[in-house]
């Protein structure tokens, strides 16, 4: 996987079964964002190491395809067995490439176990469909086939999870795989393809290529025998992504950006709402697609919860995610420290107040990485740009409402529509709720985050394309129907005309 005996270790590619360098032979430095410490080199690839890794998967694939279900199940669940074994480790090194705190680290990695372990019972399932034939003596049914090769690019703020999500969707439907990580977190990915390899994935099945959007993204996305790309990132580069899938009529899902809100109306449980509250807003710093960026309160209840809300943030404590006293970890890169600190301008001309926070952390061992402030906004109105752009950091915007439809409407007034919540003890109003919210996910007395992964995972409007990630909606995606039809009538019998 790297080279041995160097200071700085450099990693490879993962392409056909063996660890290659970039062909070029450039490298990109990735580092702790909490600390800058240089964690490794790794390559930076291009459209000739994307070739590769094509040619790679496209002679990997008839032999996988041919591969029964139930035994490519198998070397998922000793996937699972071995992240299971690894987890410490692999959730360590993610803390350090990416940032959050070691137990979300740890979570992430799970979610790669559950899938693993999911997705190799459906190779014992795979359902078809059987249907009864308009005619005499004739079958008619339909089974799920493999795509072909596959291109799964992913994001940096869940470096496990997200692969994990799709590669194995991917793999035990036949197909083969080439996953592109987030430049900011190659090494999770290749910690990941290690495991595969050691639970004797064949080789050129699953491909790993490091490197950019530009370099690699683009180039797999319009590559001729890659068949389907999925794809979890930013809105802009979704819509580009989706745009050159369809110059070649390719197969595309996109996941792409959240703005997701907290309804908390009069009765709520406080203190569960609170809870609720602080884990969707910052977990991961914010850097989440569910993470809650709009807390929508019913006025009754505003001004207890804003006072106990300020209280909670106030003792949060900001540092390496190894630490166990750290409950929010860095920001992914100075590049989004930026980002999230420039909405604070956009917050006060727009007539937002800062509540708190509002500014990097940069006392002490904090400036040398990229942590913000947990943030609360106050006097939000729904049009504000706070309340409708994603700012994918600790910044929470408090709106307003007088009652139930006021907080749906509002809720639902944005171009994204991934998750949604409300804390409510009136089962009228959470049924209500349940039916209006305008997203994939809805929970009732719970925060916008943790979902399960044997239920689809996506959202409406610009957060997606309408596929869903997980669960059953991932091997929708990853198959095709073929429709057989067995006559076994001994004559010819025409659909439609023959009575």
């Amino acid at each position: 996987m790297s080279d041995v005996a160097t200071a700085v270790t450099t990693y490879h590619n993962y392409i056909a079964g063996e660890w290659v360098a970039a062909a070029t032979g450039r490298t990109i430095e990735n580092r702790d964002p909490a600390t800058g410490a240089l964690i490794g080199r790794f390559p930076r690839s291009d459209a000739s190491d994307v070739d590769r890794a094509v040619a790679a998967a496209t002679a990997a694939f008839d032999g996988w395809r041919r591969t029964p279900a139930p035994r490519r199940g198998e070397i998922l669940y000793r996937v699972g067995e071995l992240l299971k074994e690894r987890k410490e480790e692999i959730a360590r090194t993610l803390t350090r490439e990416m940032g959050k705190v070691l137990i979300e680290a740890r979570g992430d990695v799970q979610e790669g176990i559950d899938m693993a372990y999911y997705m190799a019972g459906e190779g014992r399932r795979l359902f078809g469909a059987i249907v009864p034939s308009e005619l005499p003596n004739k079958a008619a049914y339909g089974l799920r086939e493999p795509l072909g090769v596959v291109a799964c690019i992913t994001p940096w703020n869940f470096p496990v999870a997200i692969p994990s999500w799709k590669t194995m969707a991917a793999l035990i439907a036949g197909n083969t795989v080439i996953l592109k990580p987030a430049s900011d977190t190659p090494l999770s990915a290749l910690k990941l393809a290690e495991v595969f390899a050691d639970a004797g994935l064949p080789p050129g099945v699953l491909n790993v290529i490091c490197g950019g959007g530009a370099d690699v993204g683009m180039p797999l996305v319009r590559h001729p025998d890659v068949a389907a790309i999925s794809f979890t990132g930013s809105n802009e580069v979704g819509r580009e992504v989706n745009v050159e899938a369809a110059r070649a009529l390719k197969r595309v899902t996109l996941e792409l950006g959240g703005k997701n809100a907290i309804i908390v109306l009069d009765d709520a449980d406080l203190a569960l709402a609170l809870d609720g509250i602080l884990w969707s807003a910052f977990g991961t710093a914010g850097q989440r697609c569910t993470a809650c960026s709009r807390l929508i309160v019913q006025r009754g209840i505003r001004p207890q919860l804003e006072a106990r809300l300020l209280e909670r943030i106030a003792g949060l404590r900001l540092g390496h995610g190894l630490a166990e006293t750290t409950d929010i970890g860095p920001l992914i890169n100075a590049g989004q420290l930026r980002r999230v600190h420039d909405y604070m301008d956009v917050a006060r001309a727009d007539g937002a107040a800062i509540l708190c926070g509002g500014e990097p952390a940069a006392d002490g061992e904090l400036a040398r990485g990229s942590f913000f402030k947990p943030t609360l906004l106050g006097g939000v109105t729904a049009q504000m740009r706070v309340a409708q752009e994603e700012i994918f950091g600790p910044v929470l915007s408090l709106i307003e409402v007088d009652s139930l439809d006021e907080a749906i409407a509002v809720n639902n007034n944005t171009k994204y529509g991934l998750s949604s919540s409300i804390f409510t003890r009136d089962v009228n109003a959470a049924n209500i709720a349940m039916r209006e919210l305008a997203s994939g996910i809805v929970y009732v007395n719970a925060g916008t985050i943790g979902a399960e992964i044997q239920l689809p995972f996506g959202g409406t409007r610009g957060t997606g394309n309408g596929h869903r990630e997980a669960g059953l909606g991932a091997l929708e995606f990853f198959t095709e129907w073929k429709a057989i039809y067995v006559d076994y009538s001994g004559r010819l019998q025409r659909a439609q005309i023959d009575a």
